[in-house]
């Protein structure tokens, strides 16, 4: 890897593969803020790099659509384009399948889509996503993957699986020795399925193994049940990537069934929407209660957000339509975030994971500030 990051088996007291820099430093459990189309919306690189974010997501599909994935080759790659200096993760635009499914025609060879910006056609193939994703640079690749809906019929399920595997398998051959690339799990909820599917991607073998086709449709307790019961399945000494998952608890309970890395939108997202999470639980910032309130947003959280600002000044900065709003909102979000994977991450070395994990729940599961 150019940018001295590696895979590493399990070893020690490790409970999982790791991913490390080259100074030795753990990245695992890692959360990725989602940077679909090279920009984490509102922050910059070094603001990201200061809170401790330590790798990003971005999204093939939207990359190789605007500004196109030879464009970001021809200016250097994707990290000397958004200005990067950590890993980065490339999603090879599988979800978009799923999200946009009403402008896709799925196949075996692969997927044809209509653009959502122009309408233009395009094709997706298990080689064609490898492709962009070396153009683009990308430190970890991930493999195209058909990824249906829940609730979907069994028999949509066991056409996913089929197709999931014969694409990684041609996804791993196009690989060749570019980044590192992981598998992804489909299923559904069938721990079954899900079983098969891994048992053929192992044989293949990838240097990371991801659980897909989550947060599709499903409640939070039928992802949860799944997550618990495949997360110890998957090898353990390589990473375990959850997509798309969520929010702090759910990552909490994660990491407690094993998953060592995370991306989602919900940070970021919900941030521009004013809601905020705190060491106290999720706190909305637009009610009217916080128009005179004089305190920091979480008093127990260092980021420059709370340290000079208070939440009648937010709440003030959001009601106005200001534009840094959403850039503060964003800014201790992803700063929370951050915090608790490191928090996590010294649990584990320490050996107070449990006793962590159970005050963090118990101070901010289904609360709101």
């Amino acid at each position: 890897m150019a940018l001295g990051f590696e895979i590493v088996a399990a070893e020690g007291n490790a409970r999982t593969g790791r991913i490390l820099t080259a100074a030795g430093e753990v990245l695992t459990p890692c959360f990725m803020p989602v940077g679909s189309a090279g920009s984490v919306k509102g922050m910059t690189p070094w603001e990201l790099q200061a809170m401790g974010t330590q790798m990003v997501l971005a999204n093939t599909y939207h990359l190789m659509l605007r500004p196109g994935a030879e464009v970001v080759a021809k200016l250097g790659g994707l990290h000397r384009f958004m200005a990067w200096e950590g890993p980065i993760l490339t999603d090879s635009g599988g979800f978009q399948v799923y999200s946009l499914a009403r402008l896709c025609r799925l196949e075996d060879e692969g997927v044809e889509f209509r653009s959502h910006l122009d309408g233009s056609l395009h094709q997706l193939s298990p080689e064609r996503a490898m492709e962009l994703q070396r153009q683009l640079g990308s430190d970890i690749a991930m493999v195209l993957d058909d990824c249906p809906p829940l609730p979907s019929l069994r028999s949509r399920l066991l056409e996913a699986v089929r197709r999931s595997v014969a694409w990684a398998r041609r996804s791993r051959a196009a690989a060749g020795s570019g980044p590192a690339v992981f598998g992804i799990v489909q299923g559904g909820l069938e721990l079954e399925l899900r079983q098969q599917c891994l048992e053929e991607l192992v044989v293949i073998g990838f240097d990371g193994y991801a659980l897909g086709g989550l947060s599709v449709g499903e409640s939070k307790a039928e992802r949860d049940g799944l997550v618990a019961e495949l997360a110890p399945l998957l090898p353990r000494e390589r990473p375990r990537y959850l997509m798309g998952v969520g929010t702090p608890e759910d990552l909490v309970d994660a990491v407690a069934a094993g998953m060592d890395l995370f991306d989602c939108v919900i940070p970021t997202r919900n941030a521009r929407n004013g809601q905020l999470f705190t060491s106290q639980g999720k706190l909305s910032i637009k009610h009217a209660r916080y128009a005179e309130d004089e305190s920091p947003l979480d008093p127990e959280c260092d980021c420059p957000v709370c340290r000079n600002f208070s939440r009648a000044y937010l709440r003030h900065l959001y009601v106005a339509g200001e534009l840094l709003a959403p850039r503060l909102h964003t800014w201790h979000n992803l700063h929370f975030y951050q915090t608790l994977m490191q928090r996590t991450r010294r649990a584990l070395l320490e050996g107070t994971w449990a006793k962590f994990r159970r005050e963090f729940l118990s101070r901010t599961k289904e609360t709101e500030a």
